[in-house]
C-alpha cells in the first residue's frame, strides 16, 4: 500500500467553540465546513493548511470514541489519516498482513470520504486512518 498524501491530522478538542477561533486568530486559517457525523458521534471542523486538512474533533456524545479519548487522555492529537485508492482491497490485504484493524470493511465519513481504521496497537500507538474519496 502506498497513500498518496495525508489527508488529515484529527485533533480532539472539547469545544469548537473555543477551538475553531484559536486556529483562525493564531495560524490564519479558515475553517471551511463544520459537520457533524452522527454515526461517530462526533462534530468536526475543517481547516486546509496545503494539501493537508487540520480536522478538529467535538464528541457529541461523552460515551463516544472522541468523547473517551478525551477523557482518558485529554485534548490532542487523535489520528493521522492517510489517502488512499481502492480502500476496501487495502482493508483486506493489512488484514492478511496481520496488521490489527477497528474497520475491517469502509464505513461512511465526513465529507463523503469512506474509511476505515487501523488499531494504535499495530500502528506504533498512532489511531491511523485511511480514507478514500468515492467521487475519485
Amino acid at each position: 500500500m502506498k497513500p498518496t498524501h495525508i489527508e488529515h491530522i484529527g485533533i480532539a478538542v472539547k469545544s469548537l467553540d473555543e477551538a475553531v477561533p484559536f486556529y483562525e486568530k493564531v495560524f490564519g486559517l479558515e475553517c471551511y465546513a463544520v459537520e457533524e457525523v452522527a454515526e461517530q458521534k462526533v462534530k468536526t471542523a475543517f481547516f486546509m493548511v496545503g494539501q493537508t486538512k487540520i480536522e478538529l474533533l467535538e464528541s457529541t456524545d461523552p460515551a463516544g470514541p472522541v468523547g473517551k479519548f478525551i477523557e482518558k487522555k485529554g485534548e490532542g492529537v487523535h489520528h493521522v489519516a492517510f489517502a488512499v485508492e481502492n480502500l476496501a482491497d487495502k482493508l483486506v490485504s493489512i488484514q492478511d498482513a496481520g496488521v490489527a484493524v477497528i474497520d475491517k470493511t469502509p464505513r461512511k465519513g465526513a465529507e463523503g470520504l469512506n474509511i476505515g481504521f487501523l488499531h494504535p496497537k499495530s500502528t506504533f500507538g498512532v489511531l491511523t486512518e485511511l480514507c478514500e474519496d468515492p467521487s475519485k
